[in-house]
């Protein structure tokens, strides 16, 4: 599997909820509005709705600041459930790397 899709995107399928993750996880130094999340992953604002309570239920995500009523967000990774799925984001990170290197090289 070598396309331009992130890892989780291309082993999971893409859907909303890993689309959000896989930001979240790939800019994890950086807070992001809820708009600017809406806005980089693609998604409609009903569909990032739909998933976003969940998210912040299970402390996926927590908010770092606030300015007036806007709050920024991030990846809360001091979450179990958000050190697992590093894992696994990079246990398939290691696991394509070779197959990358060997179809570059043809």
């Amino acid at each position: 599997m070598a396309t331009d899709q992130p890892v989780l995107l291309e082993y999971f399928g893409d859907t909303p909820l890993l689309r959000m993750l896989d930001f979240l996880l790939e800019n994890r130094l950086f807070d992001y509005s809820k708009k600017q999340i809406i806005e980089e992953t693609g998604l409609a604002r009903a569909t990032f709705y739909k998933y976003w309570d969940r998210l912040v239920e299970l402390e996926v995500v927590k908010t770092t600041r606030v300015f007036g009523k806007t709050k920024l967000y991030k990846l809360n990774e001091q979450n179990p459930v958000v050190k697992k799925i590093k894992e696994v984001e990079l246990a398939l990170i290691e696991r394509t790397t070779p197959m990358l290197v060997k179809a570059s090289a043809r």
